[in-house]
């Protein structure tokens, strides 16, 4: 299986405007996205996000932070007003208890984060996009 890791960032005149140009900063803005879990094969392998056709299915576990306020951070944990790097060390330390509840090694932890200063109504967004 092939997946992608991408984030954006946008403002927009309301959350659903700063949400949809979030998406599409990320470069998934004209797919239909099913959210799923964040489990992945072993066999995972990470690839640069291709062009995926409009209007296309696409699973993707999504995490997503909307502010009107100063500050937004998303790592696939999210935080307002919060140290970026102190919201990357709570997603790796999620990340490691998950993998030793279930028994298993950690070969990689892959951590994208996107952080905005928020100007009206502001969204950023981490995901990985499963491609197949």
């Amino acid at each position: 299986m092939k997946v992608s890791i991408t984030s954006g960032k946008s403002e927009g005149p309301t959350k659903l405007n700063a949400f949809d140009n979030a998406l599409l900063d990320a470069g998934i803005g004209n797919v239909n996205i099913i959210p799923v879990s964040s489990i992945l094969p072993a066999s995972a392998e990470i690839v640069e996000l291709p062009h995926i056709k409009e209007g296309k299915m696409v699973n993707c576990v999504l995490a997503c932070e909307h502010s009107d306020h100063d500050f937004g951070c998303v790592v696939e944990h999210s935080g307002l007003n919060k140290d970026p790097e102190k919201i990357k060390k709570e997603a790796e330390s999620m990340v490691r208890y998950m993998m030793r509840v279930r028994g298993l090694d950690i070969r990689e932890i892959i951590i994208v984060h996107e952080s905005h200063k928020v100007k009206k109504e502001a969204v950023v967004v981490a995901a990985v996009v499963y491609l197949g």
